[in-house]
């Protein structure tokens, strides 16, 4: 992409991670112009976010990615820990569960980062975007009306912006939003992709060792001929060279320095958890880690940040298209803000060993009850609950009619009469019954959470109004 070409954009979204790549997808699929500019000169190498969780899975296939997912990865394999250099026990970390009618993905998926980056990549360039590699962003200036962004190779004016430029966010910083948190660990730790020469190492099992100097484990990543190493440093700093990461398994596992073959990426950090004090300051938003910063730990960080650009995207085309007002954006930091925080606070627990990893890592018990866009309740859900898979009339799943950018009201076990809206934004289904769901009138929202909910018809004109959602008159 020439950036000196592009003077104008709607909506311009700084770094290209997940989240950045994520709500680029989203918009585009709602014919939102949107430009992404990532100041690296690529895609992050590194497998540093690898797990996928359930709710999270259901958002990527939502954006078209679902089968790429699939292919290029796979369910996380059982512990092994060593000691001595012998197996010890197998253990599980996750909690797994069978996918159900409501609950498609019963268990984490694991995907290097890189790779979740290149399969978004692929369907943005599908859905006609693209992104502008080495751009840095030096400054922005805000009105009113929109944001003037000083980039490397000259401003663009867009009507909002979205900081997914990660924990060290120049976006935030320019904007003075301060970052409140802790030090999960006083240990650094180190992760690094690597290969095993093939007759020293099985890629069955996620092996884990434990010492004075703190814990290593080489998980091996689907879809790759790689292992994710990390390593916790009691003592010392991590040598993050090619020799000192050989050293490294050398001395902690029975593996030798010879048997790790290569070294293709390596980093240091400092687990810690922290939390943006506000997530928008008037026409720019702070998403992902910019907004928020977790302990890998948990396997919570790349799907909240995925979600918050979820959460972020369709209300941006309400407003840019569909002639929401500007208010409903207020909505983005009062939902996902709270959720954020509660997502914080289990991976410092699920790090510091006070909780395992189980039902509440898979996200998909999340939702927005005490949210803004929250109306109403029927059958045996509540408004801002996650809208569930499951079957329907005619042999479809749910989820089937749900994907795309637009609102559903689904009518599950009823009669009642409906109003006529235009069904390029809201699409009508009726089913005979759905367990998940109980009896009763379930608008979804196009990011699939139930927005309003009532026994009739009553209400949703008005509901749906400020939304951009008008009523179609009758003729």
């Amino acid at each position: 992409m020439e950036l000196n070409s592009v003077k104008e954009t709607e909506v311009l979204i700084v770094g290209a991670g997940p989240c950045g790549l994520a709500l680029a997808c989203d918009l585009a699929r709602r014919g939102v112009r949107a430009l992404v500019v990532e100041q690296a000169p690529t895609l992050f190498p590194g497998s540093r976010g690898k797990g996928i969780q359930p709710r999270t899975r259901e958002v990527l296939d939502d954006l078209g990615v679902g089968d790429a997912m699939r292919e290029h990865g796979g369910p996380a394999p059982v512990g092994m820990v060593w000691q001595d250099g012998r197996r010890q026990q197998e253990y599980d970390m996750f909690r797994r569960a069978a996918p159900t009618e409501s609950e498609p993905y019963g268990e984490p998926w694991l995907m290097p980062q890189w790779r979740t980056q290149e399969i978004l990549l692929a369907r943005l360039r599908e859905l006609g975007g693209d992104v502008a590699f080495s751009t840095a962003l030096t400054g922005l200036d805000q009105d009113a009306d929109g944001v003037t962004a000083q980039l490397a190779t000259g401003p663009v004016r867009a009507s909002f912006l979205v900081a997914a430029d990660g924990g060290r966010s120049t976006v935030r910083r320019a904007l003075g939003i301060a970052m409140a948190g802790e030090e999960v660990d006083p240990a650094p730790m180190l992760v690094a992709d690597v290969r095993v020469a093939e007759d020293a190492l099985d890629r069955l099992n996620w092996h884990a060792t434990r010492g004075e100097q703190g814990f290593l484990t080489l998980c091996p990543l689907p879809g790759t001929a790689d292992f994710q190493l990390v390593a916790q440093f009691r003592e010392g700093e991590p040598d993050t060279s090619p020799e000192g990461v050989r050293a490294l398994v050398a001395a902690r596992t029975h593996l030798t320095a010879r048997d790790v073959t290569e070294v293709r990426w390596s980093s240091d950090f400092r687990p810690r958890a922290a939390l943006a004090d506000r997530f928008r300051e008037g026409r720019v938003f702070l998403a992902g880690d910019a907004a928020h910063v977790h302990s890998p730990a948990g396997g919570q960080g790349l799907n909240t940040s995925v979600q918050d650009a979820y959460n972020l995207g369709w209300k941006l085309g309400l407003v840019l298209r569909h002639g929401a007002p500007v208010a409903l954006l207020d909505s983005y930091e009062q939902e996902r803000r709270p959720v954020a925080a509660d997502m914080l606070g289990l991976s410092t627990r699920i790090h510091r060993g006070e909780q395992e990893r189980g039902v509440a890592t898979q996200q998909l018990g999340l939702g927005y009850r005490e949210g803004p866009l929250s109306v109403g309740r029927a059958g045996v859900l509540r408004s801002g609950d996650r809208a569930p898979d499951g079957p329907t009339t005619g042999g479809h799943r749910l989820f089937d009619v749900f994907r795309g950018p637009h609102f559903t009201l689904l009518a599950v076990g009823t009669d009642a009469a409906l109003p006529a809206f235009d069904g390029e934004q809201l699409r009508v289904h009726r089913t005979d019954a759905c367990e998940a769901y109980g009896k009763g009138l379930f608008l979804v929202r196009p990011d699939g959470y139930i927005g309003w909910a009532g026994e009739d018809a009553s209400g949703l004109v008005r509901y749906l109004a400020p939304l951009g959602v008008p009523e179609v008159t009758r003729c």
